[in-house]
């Protein structure tokens, strides 16, 4: 909880309504988790709030965080709310189109079955885009400006960022084919929870992996300096080298996956 608070109360004062945003998500959460107890409708095999579970839960990670690194970078108190503002409603509406898609017992994504789903489908798509967008500028952003943190963290963050990229990438491969398998159609059986293929390839691993660098790598750096008294350049060695082991995890994952091979065979 101690480290929570550290976390939530610099995001509370810098950016307000990305911190309702957060709380929003939430309060998603347990909404899913209810549904999942009481609603036994299923959607390609799986009930239909698991889809919508696990993005309030991702989703909300992920824009706490952003909410917390942009305390970290000298920002204007306008530039500052701009980026998190803007984050903050469209990752907001995006939920709010896959919770009332999993209410409607329908796909939100690949879903062009009827105009209405179309467009929803491609509203989703744009929100996407612009979050893509803004990852893109904090990398510049990392890259050229003295961040509030020392030299391994900064360089930390920016593989996250970079990484992130690749990961929303490959989404995009994904809205490519109209669908996250390959070799199968999708549904069928998977992991729990995640629901990850365990009969053919499946594109969400390396998504997965990609889009959550930006909270591994920084930590992995963040636990380097507390626990090794190592010089700054030995850190930053240190994170280059988990930097590019996970980003090859990653490419791993997504070379399987374009074979047709689970990442776990049941």
């Amino acid at each position: 909880m101690k480290y929570l608070n550290q976390i939530l109360n610099p995001v509370k004062k810098a950016s307000p309504i990305l911190y309702w945003v957060v709380i929003l998500h939430v309060i998603f959460t347990i909404i899913c988790l209810l549904g999942l107890a009481t609603d036994e409708r299923t959607l390609m095999g799986i009930n239909v709030w698991i889809k919508p579970l696990k993005f309030s839960i991702s989703g909300g990670i992920y824009i706490l965080t952003l909410g917390f690194l942009t305390t970290l970078y000298p920002y204007s108190k306008r530039k500052r709310s701009i980026i998190t503002n803007v984050v903050a409603i469209t990752l907001l509406l995006e939920i709010g189109i896959i919770i009332y898609q999993a209410a409607r017992g329908v796909q939100s994504h690949y879903n062009v079955s009827s105009p209405f789903d179309g467009i929803l489908f491609a509203a989703m798509g744009i929100l996407i885009a612009i979050n893509v967008l803004i990852m893109v500028l904090f990398i510049f952003d990392t890259i050229r400006l003295k961040l509030n943190t020392s030299k391994s963290v900064q360089w930390a963050i920016l593989l996250g960022w970079i990484i992130v990229v690749f990961g929303s990438w490959v989404g995009g491969q994904m809205i490519s084919q109209m669908a996250h398998n390959v070799g199968v159609a999708d549904g069928g059986a998977g992991l729990p929870l995640v629901n990850w293929s365990t009969i053919a390839g499946d594109l969400r691993v390396a998504h997965f992996f990609g889009l959550h660098a930006i909270q591994v790598i920084p930590l992995f750096a963040l636990w380097v300096a507390k626990k090794w008294n190592f010089t700054d350049k030995n850190q930053i060695l240190a994170v280059t080298i988990f930097g590019l082991l996970y980003a090859g995890w990653i490419a791993y994952t997504f070379y399987q996956a374009k074979m047709g091979m689970a990442l776990i065979q049941l």
